[in-house]
């Protein structure tokens, strides 16, 4: 097993819709450990090429996936400049390059300062700089999305794009704001049609709580490093995750807590 051959090979995919057999399917040894030292290679590999991480994105923040994927926690993968948009009411991306996309309403955090694995929810809330909502688009670069963990891990961690909403001062109303994320509600529509319901508690039992899942992921990851100021993270999706395709248009209606819905056309 070859790290940076496997990068290359999951690098090469990257906005061309091309799909590989999974890793984990080649290598049966390939475990979570090895595919996050795949993630920083092709972390380092985007960097080099101009491409500036601005974050991370959370993932199987619901446990109900974790035996189809036999996961036993959260992943996460990285956020980049080139990834990461504001969301305007009129705002539409392309999915061509995107393999099998699908669609996630997500709670999304900007930090103030870097979190630490001793900190409680009150304590990770003094370190966000803002709360947002808006969408990740996901995908597969394995086919029918059949992988394991370690696959999504190296395969950017499912992440397409972000899409962000206003983004709202923490400080200004922190109490209010760790409340309501705990008990949140989000519904998701296509063109009008309500596809899901969902709530706060499918993220790991709120936002907050997967933020503080991720750091301590991070704390034992050999390869890549903690959470710093000025990081996004994007906490999990709220819903179920449908597939999407041109000509839709996604929205969503909040409910439980001061944040706009989100709305999103697709082109081709």
């Amino acid at each position: 097993m070859d790290d940076r051959a496997i990068a290359d090979e999951v690098l090469a995919t990257l906005l061309t819709g091309r799909q590989i057999t999974p890793i984990t399917a080649r290598y049966p040894a390939f475990k979570i450990a090895d595919a996050y030292r795949i993630a920083r290679t092709i972390c380092d590999l985007r960097a080099a090429r101009g491409e500036r991480p601005v974050g991370r994105k959370i993932g199987f923040t619901n446990r109900d996936a974790w035996p189809r994927f036999r996961a036993d926690a959260p992943m996460w993968g990285y956020l980049y400049a080139s990834t990461v948009r504001d969301l305007e009411a009129d705002s539409a991306t392309r999915l061509g390059g995107i393999a099998e996309p699908r669609i996630e309403p997500e709670i999304i955090f900007g930090l103030a300062k870097a979190p630490t694995l001793d900190m409680d929810e009150e304590g990770l809330a003094r370190c966000l700089a803002w709360v947002g909502h808006g969408f990740e688009i996901v995908q597969s670069i394995y086919p029918d999305w059949n992988c394991l963990a370690a696959d999504a891990v190296a395969g950017f961690g499912m992440h397409g794009s972000l899409w962000i909403g206003p983004r709202r001062t923490y400080a200004a109303r922190s109490d209010e704001w760790t409340r309501e994320l705990r008990t949140c509600e989000a519904e998701l529509f296509c063109n009008g049609s309500s596809v899901d319901r969902g709530q706060a508690a499918n993220v790991l039992g709120g936002p907050l709580k997967a933020l503080r899942a991720l750091v301590a992921v991070l704390a034992v990851d050999a390869h890549n490093p903690p959470l710093a100021a000025a990081e996004i993270v994007t906490t999990g999706s709220l819903t179920r995750a449908p597939p999407i395709a041109a000509g839709e248009i996604w929205t969503t209606r909040m409910s439980g807590i001061r944040l706009d819905g989100a709305c999103l056309a697709l082109t081709e």
